[in-house]
């Protein structure tokens, strides 16, 4: 039997700058994807409302907008398509916001070719993470369902955001070891350097939070002066800490 071929990535640009919208669309075309094309903020919502994309790319100036409010906007409507904001605005306080806002990446104009390439080869291998060779991680009740991004504490489901799915996922592959916190900006915020900001003890914090709720028992513990420990099998015993 032979297996039915995986569907091409898709990727909604939301940019009005035409030289900056064909760069995105000829990145994501080189690399197999699907590439749709808007250029107002309103339009970027609808479209990426509608659902079924991989990636999203926001521009921040946008007529009507600014990208960075649309996160939370199409997260509401359902969306777990990962998210890069591009911009001119590319000081670190402007990435550290966008981040902080939930933006997966964020790209500052203008950009290279070829890095812009390898970022979206990231968030599309991102996107894809785990389904190939491992549908399903299970940790006693907790379960890690790869392919359709969700988490369950036996019969309960406990709702996470697309980054904090990259978290919990990030963590479980290297359970039982210490996590830390610059690990977790590289391979979950793809920062390869520390921006001094909460942002990975917020995002921790808030996680363990809902898994204890549902499991009734500390599933991610702090060893303090080194990072995370996803350990649901340790329970409340020798937890060092919160975030």
């Amino acid at each position: 039997m032979q297996d039915t071929p995986r569907p091409a990535p898709r990727i909604l640009i939301v940019e009005d700058d035409l030289e900056a919208a064909e760069a995105l669309r000829s990145a994501a075309l080189d690399l197999g994807a699907e590439a749709h094309l808007v250029g107002t903020y309103d339009e970027g919502l609808a479209q990426a409302s509608s659902g079924g994309w991989d990636i999203i790319v926001f521009d921040r100036m946008l007529p009507g907008g600014d990208g960075i409010d649309a996160i939370a906007r199409i997260r509401a409507a359902g969306s777990t398509a990962l998210v890069m904001i591009v911009s001119a605005l590319g000081r670190a306080a402007n990435k550290i916001e966008g981040l902080e806002k939930g933006a997966d990446d964020y790209l500052a104009k203008p950009f290279d070719p070829d890095e812009l390439r390898a970022r979206l080869r990231a968030l599309l291998r991102r996107a894809s993470m785990g389904g190939i060779d491992n549908d399903l991680a299970v940790f006693g009740a907790l379960e890690i369902r790869m392919k359709a991004r969700t988490v369950h504490v036996g019969a309960t489901h406990v709702p996470v955001s697309p980054k904090e799915f990259e978290l919990i996922s990030f963590l479980a592959r290297n359970a039982g070891e210490v996590v830390t916190r610059m690990q977790l900006l590289e391979n979950v915020w793809n920062l390869h350097f520390d921006p001094q900001t909460n942002v990975v003890d917020v995002h921790v914090g808030r996680l363990r939070r809902k898994l204890e709720q549902a499991a009734g028992q500390p599933v991610i513990h702090t060893e303090r002066g080194e990072g995370y420990v996803f350990d649901p099998a340790r329970g409340g015993a020798g937890a060092a800490g919160r975030a």
